[in-house]
């Protein structure tokens, strides 16, 4: 997967991200500003969309994850419960 400068999108792993799959801490490219700007939707993330997954990410995730009840995924990592719930509530 390619941003629009042509750069492979990231994971902390090195590995191409993949179109719906799990972010974390680390990890970096469209997904996560999509991620960023989903987060500022709901009034949990105001730091520019960068496209990193840095520590304000993380909180915002686990801010996320408390306070919508979402259970299933890891504290602060942005797996498939996440993103249903985030993607359900925002456009």
């Amino acid at each position: 997967m390619s941003d629009a400068s042509g750069a492979e999108a990231t994971t902390s792993g090195g590995r191409p991200a993949q179109g719906g799959g799990t972010l974390r801490q680390g990890d970096s490219g469209p997904e996560v500003a999509e991620l960023q700007r989903r987060l500022a939707q709901v009034n949990l993330y105001s730091d520019p969309v960068d496209g990193e997954y840095d520590d304000g990410v993380r909180y915002a995730v686990q801010r996320y994850q408390s306070g919508y009840g979402v259970r299933g995924d890891a504290e602060g990592v942005y797996g498939p419960n996440t993103r249903r719930s985030l993607e359900e509530r925002t456009d």
